[in-house]
């Protein structure tokens, strides 16, 4: 009978220090910042965000903050943070990637492309120059939008200048260093008052989600999602972060997402193939290279593939230039043999570059899955991890 109770209370101890575990699991935030939005980054304290949000969960939490928009667009599709704090494009991609939406600090504002006088009307910007923050600023997916919008893209451009700040486009403007740029109406407005007749609106944006958006992953528990947009609706304050107080419509989240440049759909000269065209290459020996991050190889692959990482700084855009990017891992790889480029999905270019780079030099069968992970989980198939 002692035996018994031993291993009752035994197992019962067990099961609570499990239910313990997991109650207590460390959470992640990301706050991710537009480089023209430093001034609201200065405000807000990581360490005073991790000890308010994390006492009223009532477990730990570790917040880290980036101005990389390209690694933090990359952080949503492998879903690497809780919750992502940060700007109406990242907050998009994570809203198409197992997120739910909270809110954002600030109602929805339209962006606006300002060309010089001389130039007619958006088409006329064919072979133009334009002036661009980062590749993946909100400024930049605007652009995208406003440009296909007149049936343009950004390879139909002589230039396009990627920048930090946009603001200072529009200095670049006045002084005929550039053909267009993009800013916020309300910026534009502002500046057009204090230098009428330089410039002129040549496109308006829709509706966009402004301030910090607030996305958090569907599959926490639902007290605890509870807990967190309760913090954000009346506590955030707390930590330099305005509360969250306007509701976007998640179909203005949708639409910026649709503006990101997906990868085409074909790479002539080589083979898009599906997860099961996949599965059965590796079994019959083609090397499966991942050229994403180290970080993303780490947390998780598919088993058999290889690290060869595609440094990428080019554009996103069928017509990069390979010259700014590194893929010198690709030297390692015999030429003669068939292999498969993969990354984070068709959102993600480095696996299409590192197809058209092995393209080019002279690689006899190539393989291009262009689904990436994403595809490769959702079909159930296993998965490594370190």
């Amino acid at each position: 009978m002692n035996k018994i109770r031993h291993a009752f209370y035994a197992g019962l101890g067990a099961g609570l220090f499990a239910v313990s575990s997991t109650a207590q699991a460390e959470l992640s935030a990301m706050v991710a910042v537009e480089p023209t939005s430093r001034q609201d980054a200065f405000m807000l304290s990581r360490a005073t965000m991790e000890s308010g949000l994390g006492k009223a969960l009532g477990q730990q939490i570790t917040v880290s903050k980036s101005e990389e928009l390209a690694d933090v667009m990359r952080a949503t599709r492998s879903a690497e943070y809780d919750v992502f704090i940060a700007p109406a494009q990242v907050a998009a991609s994570a809203l198409m990637r197992g997120y739910e939406l909270i809110g954002s600090t600030d109602p929805a504002e339209q962006y606006v492309l300002v060309g010089r006088q001389q130039v007619p009307t958006t088409r006329d910007m064919k072979g133009g120059r334009l002036y661009l923050p980062q590749q993946d600023s909100i400024y930049t997916y605007m652009a995208r939008g406003m440009l296909n919008a007149s049936g343009l893209s950004f390879k139909d451009l002589r230039a396009v200048q990627h920048e930090r700040y946009p603001q200072a486009g529009l200095t670049a403007l006045m002084l005929g260093a550039t053909d267009a740029t993009v800013v916020r109406r309300s910026d534009w407005e502002a500046w057009d008052k204090a230098y009428p007749g330089v410039g002129k609106v040549l496109a308006t944006s829709g509706q966009v989600p402004g301030g910090f958006s607030v996305v958090m992953k569907k599959d926490l528990a639902a007290d605890l999602r509870a807990k967190v947009a309760n913090w954000f609706a009346n506590s955030a304050i707390t930590c330099g972060l305005k509360p969250i107080a306007a509701r976007a419509e998640v179909a203005e989240y949708k639409a910026v997402a649709e503006l990101g440049l997906f990868t085409p759909t074909h790479l002539p000269g080589a083979k898009v193939v599906k997860a099961a065209d996949v599965q059965q290459l590796i079994a019959n020996g083609t090397v499966f290279v991942d050229t994403r991050s180290e970080k993303e190889y780490k947390a998780k692959r598919v088993p058999q593939a290889i690290f060869i990482p595609y440094h990428e700084k080019s554009l996103k855009d069928v017509a990069f230039d390979s010259t700014q990017d590194d893929f010198k891992g690709l030297a390692q790889l015999d030429k003669n043999k068939p292999v498969i480029f993969s990354c984070n999905g068709a959102e993600c270019w480095k696996s299409y570059k590192a197809s058209r780079t092995a393209l080019g030099q002279g690689f006899k069968q190539v393989y291009w899955f262009r689904g990436g992970l994403p595809e490769w989980e959702a079909a159930g198939l296993s998965l490594a991890k370190n």
